[in-house]
């Protein structure tokens, strides 16, 4: 990756890397956005189904493909450092992870589905939908854990737009797939928030697809040969990507099951509270788009520093980047407080459902600016590779104090249902503040130790 020499120059080629990751995210967030937004127009019980199921499903899934992004910063910093010989082996290494981690999860979902579901308070047709719309999404599992290390490696390489391209090929796919299944046309069968999961886990398939196209055939990935030569598992490898990559899945796993737990706990309320909440917190989710793009950017461009031993350019773009962020949340908070109605308009017709929603958008909007700083924070210390201490933070931060103050309002206070939200904000906050901390603590131990 070019070096870049002034602010202007790092703000351009930090655009340059953030974008196509944010155009990548925002398309493969609308599969999960069309899933609940298509499924709200075909029946209500549906809807809470995708919102359980998803809620078990988002977890399971981000944190173990964020074992898998251990490799962005190792193949940074390795391809740095001019060390192109070592990445191929890494890759490989990596795809062995992402096949044991699919059959686990698959495992794991045949033998625990019908238990977790049973434990939570749910009218008989949602808890079908969501079993069924679980067993659907399963079918994705492999082709979604190998797309995964596909993709870490190619935005490693700092060519983000490859991953753009590819994403953007696979967004029309789902929502074409989605309208046939989930309301029976072309001949199928309609089967709503079920055919959701199975539109999506079809996805999955092609996106792997295309995606071992263009690594195979096209520059600068096909002479790294990446698919050639293959090594048996490493111990060492993979223990190196694992040390990285865990700590990095299970703080991803901390945050998002936080918004599951609090979705789980939601279903002591009715249908139209469920659905309101995942309404809320399926839009909030797009608008973390942007932030998160940033913290992926901020990883592979601070790893490429890093690796090249420009400390003071990795400084830099860590705090660009947090920067960058934090003037974005305004506006997305802008946005949720000005136009809740006609959003949530866009998801649903029924006027309960309608009205809790504008509710809980009120609430998502009061915490743009903690995320906005807890995640391209939480980025640049991949970079870095210090990743075992966010995880102890996230995990304090979320589930320590969060999500314990979110039961405590909701179940002994006024608030009642929005109670989680607050604990939500409160559990953010404290996670941005205590990330900050640590990534100013490490900058300055790094500044002494290269003065010495």
């Amino acid at each position: 990756m070019q070096e870049t020499k002034t602010l202007p120059e790092k703000s351009i080629r930090m655009i340059k890397i953030v974008l196509p990751i944010l155009i990548t995210q925002v398309a493969l967030y609308l599969m999960t956005f069309f899933d609940v937004l298509m499924t709200s127009k075909y029946r209500i019980d549906h809807l809470a189904g995708v919102s359980i199921g998803s809620s078990l499903w988002v977890p399971i899934y981000t944190g173990l493909t964020g074992i898998l992004l251990g490799i962005t910063p190792i193949v940074a910093q390795l391809m740095g450092a001019k060390k192109k010989e070592e990445v191929r082996t890494f890759v490989q290494q990596g795809f062995f992870i992402a096949v044991v981690l699919a059959i686990l999860v698959w495992i794991a979902i045949l033998l625990f589905i019908d238990p977790i579901l049973n434990r939570i308070p749910l009218e008989d047709s949602v808890r079908d939908v969501a079993k069924n719309y679980l067993f659907m999404m399963s079918i994705g599992l492999i082709p979604l854990f190998l797309y995964s290390v596909l993709r870490s490696f190619i935005d490693a390489l700092g060519r983000t737009r490859v991953s753009m391209f590819i994403t953007l090929l696979s967004a029309p796919i789902n929502i074409v797939l989605n309208y046939v299944f989930i309301y029976g046309k072309l001949g199928m069968p309609a089967l709503g928030g079920v055919g959701a999961g199975l539109a999506s886990a079809l996805t999955y398939w092609v996106v792997l697809l295309i995606a071992i196209i263009i690594v195979y055939r096209t520059k600068p990935f096909a002479p790294l040969r990446i698919f050639n030569n293959w090594s048996k598992p490493s111990i060492n490898k993979i223990s190196t990507l694992t040390k990285i990559g865990l700590p990095i899945g299970l703080s991803i796993f901390a945050e998002t099951t936080i918004f599951s737990a609090v979705t789980l706990l939601m279903s002591a309320y009715s249908t139209e509270v469920i659905s309101a909440h995942q309404i809320a917190l399926n839009f909030t989710s797009l608008l973390y788009m942007i932030p998160l793009s940033i913290a992926m950017g901020a990883t592979i461009l601070v790893g490429h520093e890093i690796g090249a031993k420009r400390y003071k350019d990795a400084k830099t773009y860590s705090w660009l980047s947090v920067a960058t962020a934090v003037a974005f949340s305004f506006v997305s908070a802008s946005i949720l407080l000005l136009f809740r109605e006609p959003i949530a308009a866009i998801y649903t017709n029924d006027q309960a459902v309608l009205t809790l929603t504008v509710q809980f958008f009120f609430f998502a909007a009061l915490f743009q600016l903690s995320d906005a700083i807890q995640a391209p924070v939480q980025g640049a210390l991949r970079g870095y590779k210090d990743v075992t201490i966010t995880f102890i933070m996230a995990i304090i931060s979320y589930w320590v104090i969060g999500l314990p103050t979110g039961y405590v309002l909701a179940n002994y206070t006024s608030f009642e249902r929005f109670g989680y939200w607050i604990g939500l904000i409160v559990g953010l906050t404290l996670g941005a503040i205590t990330l900050g901390i640590r990534l100013i603590y490490l900058q300055k131990k790094i500044t002494k130790n290269d003065a010495v």
